[in-house]
């Protein structure tokens, strides 16, 4: 049913959103049956990404059939191809959660217009989680106004992040990354959903989120989520035009500052003297990873050769 409250484009997008919802909750009853492909190496896409996202995009566009669509798996396939309103959605996002049955994952959708998010619903199937926002009006969970968390520390901070996976990802430097947020942070979590990971910033369940290899349809619904929550939301310089940058990093405006000035080096957009400071600092991590790795051998080569007569 329709809530008066929101705007007229928002009840849309929650019926898009519970509709996919339904798709992935019944999907979910017997995962074991669900058709997975590999789109690359530990990038997977199923059956149930797909009707959901069909799903989405046909209550979408009976709503609004002069609107572009811009989707994970189809991409511009659908919808207007000049139009100023753009719906940029992921039908499930936390795949490789869904399929191995662990229970965070979501449906996201968000309008853009002229460029700018306008418009947000992330949906939680799983815990019947609606989180909205419209751009001006504030952020909801289930229909209660929502905020960033108080915390002005990053020490005290709880901070999500996400790891790499894909090939060719820098995972030297990520491990660098983290290693330089665990000493500074309460602690790190990667529950495997960037756009839940930013409905839970602006619901103050954490303080912080980085992630750098996010695709927009990751992180578009989120970022109005955060900012219409009162938080910060932008790369890792701290520079809010963000969205098709590849990294992402939110949260509340206090520990926000205090995660540029750690994580900001890290960024595409650093300047070059930051930048051979973490390749110089990637290359000596794993440098002593591989010493390690020799050792290692070296020392299960001459335990294999001291056998007694």
């Amino acid at each position: 049913m329709a809530s008066p409250n929101l705007h007229p484009m928002i009840n849309v997008a929650v019926k898009a959103a519970r509709t996919a919802g339904s798709i992935i909750n019944r999907a979910a009853l017997d995962v074991e049956a669900v058709r997975i492909s590999q789109k690359q190496v530990n990038d997977f896409v199923t059956e149930v990404d797909q009707a959901a996202e069909a799903a989405i995009i046909e209550t979408l566009l009976a709503a609004y059939p002069g609107h572009g669509i811009w989707a994970e798996e189809s991409g511009r396939e659908h919808g207007a191809k000049d139009s100023e309103f753009v719906w940029i959605i992921d039908p499930l996002d936390g795949t490789t959660n869904f399929i191995h049955g662990f229970p965070v994952y979501c449906v996201s959708i968000a309008l853009a217009v002229k460029g700018k998010i306008e418009q947000a619903v992330i949906y939680d199937p799983s815990r019947n989680d609606l989180f909205t926002a419209t751009k001006g009006r504030g952020a909801f969970l289930n229909d209660r106004r929502i905020r960033v968390s108080k915390r002005v520390r990053l020490q005290e901070s709880l901070i999500s992040t996400g790891f790499p996976f894909r090939p060719g990802d820098d995972f030297n430097t990520y491990l660098s990354m983290m290693g330089d947020m665990m000493k500074l942070t309460t602690g790190l979590r990667r529950p495997g959903s960037a756009a839940l990971d930013l409905a839970y910033v602006a619901a103050g369940y954490t303080d912080g989120f980085f992630e750098s290899g996010l695709q927009p349809w990751d992180v578009a619904a989120g970022s109005l989520m955060v900012t219409e929550a009162g938080g910060l939301v932008g790369n890792f310089s701290g520079d809010s035009d963000f969205l098709e940058q590849k990294e992402c990093m939110a949260a509340n405006p206090r520990v926000y500052g205090q995660m540029v000035g750690t994580l900001g080096k890290y960024s595409k957009f650093a300047s070059a003297g930051e930048k051979a400071t973490v390749r110089q600092a990637a290359q000596t991590a794993a440098a002593e990873s591989a010493i390690e790795h020799s050792a290692d051998n070296a020392a299960g080569d001459d335990t294999s050769t001291d056998a007694p007569f």
